[in-house]
């Protein structure tokens, strides 16, 4: 490791800047498209964006500088190329969103945490959902509705009461936001493989957005959600701080 490059990245805020500047002074920086290794300085929504910016091409090793920091390891200026030698990684799959507009246009993004639908006014959305070209709920009733990953149920999902997924479950959780009917329908837990399709239903009185986490497309019609494992971020972990230990803690919090 000690020959291996390394660049820092971080988040604009000063916590982050400020570690940027010491880590760098001490280490080195190298820019990211030369470096072996990515080391992101910030919080998780940081973390989430470096991730998508690399996507597959290098590891990165998350330091917080933020407020959660569910994602990242403890910031430490001292013996990072100790740490980084004894890192675990973890490769995670993102999901590929297909969305398709009321006006015909046809986008595709990737979504590491979870793939979302919301309704875009005062008016209830209403969204059909297939799972595997099969239809499973004819007319949801909601605020919205989401398709997560393991690493991302911790994120939004749990806010919206969704299930938290241990990572190797090869799993999605399928999450309701605020449904109307059916009004016990909180959602499911489906395989990695499947195909989930969305239609939104009167899109010209009742608009939906899809949002591929933090990338947005306005007045969709239909939405294809599928796991790439084409693709995807290598993130590395420190041994007692793993993703892994991390998902089980949280299911044990208050």
């Amino acid at each position: 490791m000690a020959d291996k490059k390394i660049a820092f990245v971080a988040a604009h805020h000063d916590e982050a800047r400020q570690a940027l500047r010491a880590l760098a002074h001490q280490y080195g920086n190298t820019p990211p498209e030369e470096a072996d290794i990515i080391v992101a300085l910030g919080g998780d929504g940081f973390m989430l964006r470096t991730a998508h910016a690399h996507m597959g091409k290098r590891p990165i090793y998350g330091m917080n500088r933020g407020s959660v920091g569910f994602l990242m390891n403890a910031y430490n200026d001292k013996d990072l190329i100790e740490r980084l030698e004894q890192a675990q990684d973890f490769r995670l799959h993102p999901l590929r969103m297909i969305a398709e507009t009321a006006d015909g246009e046809r986008q595709e993004h990737l979504a590491i945490n979870e793939v979302s639908l919301f309704r875009e006014t005062g008016q209830t959305a209403h969204i059909r959902i297939s799972i595997d070209g099969k239809q499973r709920l004819e007319t949801l009733v909601c605020d919205g509705v989401l398709v997560c990953t393991p690493a991302g149920s911790t994120a939004y999902n749990t806010s919206a009461y969704g299930p938290i997924l241990p990572l190797g479950s090869k799993v999605l959780g399928l999450t309701a936001i605020s449904a109307y009917r059916p009004r016990r329908w909180r959602g499911a837990i489906l395989p990695h493989k499947a195909k989930v399709v969305f239609e939104c239903i009167n899109t010209d009185k009742r608009p939906v957005r899809a949002t591929a986490d933090f990338t947005e497309v306005e007045n969709v019609r239909r939405v294809t959600v599928k796991e790439d494992r084409t693709t995807g971020p290598v993130l590395l972990f420190d041994p007692e701080h793993n993703l892994e230990e991390r998902i089980l803690r949280e299911q044990f919090q208050d």
